[in-house]
This record gives C-alpha cells, structure tokens and sequence, in this order.
C-alpha cells in the first residue's frame, strides 16, 4: 500500500510539473495581455481624439439671455481703413429672423427661437441673417456693396490708412458710458450680444485705435433701451445702458478718425 501511494504521489507531481512550468507552458503566446494592452491604447486614442475635438468644437451654451421673451438693443459701427462707413441699411427680413436692424446703426435683438437666443445671439448670428453682402470671420470683413478685405490687405489711396495693410478687428465696449474697451478674442463672429454694447467692426491697420461707433448711433441706442425698459414696466438686466447719469464727452482713447463719437450729452427722457 505505501509503495502504490507512493507511485500515485510520485505520477501527480511529475505531471502537475509538466503542466505547470514546462516549455509548453513557456513557450504560449500572452493573448489577453496584449489584447488588453491594445485596448488600453485604444481608448488612450480615442478620448485625446475626443479632447481635441472638444476644443475645437466648443459646444454653444443655448441656454441664459436673452430669451425669446427678451428684447435688447446694440449699436454697430463698420470702420474700414480709418473710414466710417454709413450704418447698415434696414434689414430687408425683419418679420422672419429675430436679430436685425432698423438702419440707426442698432441692431435688435429679439430672438424668435432657441437658434438665436442665449448663447446663440452672437454678431456672427447677426451678420448671417442680415446678408445682402455682409461678411465677418476672423480674416475677412466685407461691407455690402464693396469688396471684401482680407487680413494683409493694402488700404487703398484716400483712406486714412491708405498704403497700410489691414487686419480684421472687432472691439466691444459694455455700453456707452464704458471709457475703455476690449478686442475681441477667438472668433469675432462668435462674440455675444449683451443689452446697451457698442461694437466697431473694423479693417485697420493692427495698431490702429478703433473708434466706438459715431454719436448719433449712440444716441439712438439710449433712446431703444430706455424705450424697452419702459416697454418691460420699467425692469431690466445688469446689462442695461445706465440713463442716470451720461458723460458730456466720450473717451479720447477711441475717438474717430473720421467722424465724431462724442457722447451725447444729455439722456432722452421717456
């Protein structure tokens, strides 16, 4: 009995050795290793795919001011090589789109839908539903009726900048009040409307100062915010053109070249 236990032992060992660490054993190719190894790797690519995607496609917040209940009001000025052009003609399909402009140089905004309220009421918005030749991107700036300008091109003679080259700048200022302004960053077209903000859409040389958009623009733009604030019951947003106090002139820093941007220099009474 001993030496048949003993022969049993001796036969589950030798083959538990030869299952457990032999060559064949050794010899076997690690499939789930490596496949798990591609996979890691795999979804390493995919989420830096779906990173930089992120970043170059920011999804559009439609969400906040102004709502389709909203109406807000900015004024708009077109410099081209030191030259203040005329404000906008009229928007020939005011019925149908919610962002237009009535040719004072402001452009309403009341959006009808969610394509253009909240973060979807932007200048770009603006300049697609106006059409009649208007184009604005981070390289081009067309008026309508003349030729587009694009970044490095020559103003031409007679401008005040003539013999320069220009590049597309689109500077905001929070509302007429406001003494300093800013460049806009990233996109021009994707800047956001905000009630009572002034806005010049220019071609200038790139040290050029861009001037806000001409007195009687501004003047216009107080007169529709007091008028939708009476309209509203007297309640607006934070970002309403202030009718308690005006300045008797507007900044120097950004005074036209060719037209005047003095302040006006009383309020309109509603």
């Amino acid at each position: 009995m001993p030496s048949r236990a003993k022969n049993s032992t001796g036969r589950w060992v030798e083959r538990a050795a030869t299952t457990g660490g032999g060559r064949t054993y050794r010899g076997q190719v690690p499939i789930n290793w490596y496949a798990s190894l591609i996979l890691i790797c795999v979804v390493g690519l995919l989420l830096l795919g779906f990173s930089r995607y992120e970043r170059t496609h920011p999804t559009v917040n439609t969400a906040g001011q102004p709502t389709t209940s909203q109406v807000w009001h900015a004024a708009l000025a077109t410099d081209i090589c030191g030259t203040m052009k005329p404000s906008l003609p009229a928007s020939t399909n005011a019925g149908r789109v919610g962002l237009t402009t009535d040719g004072s140089g402001v452009v309403t905004i009341a959006p009808k839908n969610s394509s253009e309220s909240g973060g979807n009421a932007t200048l770009g918005r603006f300049v697609t539903e106006y059409g009649n030749g208007l184009q604005l991107s981070d390289s081009t700036l067309r008026y309508p009726g003349e030729s587009a300008n694009t970044n490095g091109d020559v103003c031409p003679k007679g401008t005040p900048d003539s013999g320069k080259q220009g590049v597309v700048i689109v500077y905001s200022w929070p509302n007429f009040s406001a003494q300093k302004g800013s460049e806009t960053s990233g996109a021009p077209q994707d800047l956001r409307f905000t009630n009572g903000q002034l806005i010049t859409m220019a071609f200038v040389p790139a040290t050029a100062s861009i001037p806000k958009p001409p007195g009687k623009v501004v003047t216009s733009l107080i007169t529709a915010v007091e008028q939708s604030a009476g309209n509203a019951g007297g309640t607006t947003t934070s970002t309403t053109v202030p009718v308690t106090t005006t300045p008797s002139v507007a900044p120097t820093a950004s005074t036209s070249r060719t037209g005047p941007t003095v302040a006006p220099s009383t309020t309109p009474t509603t």
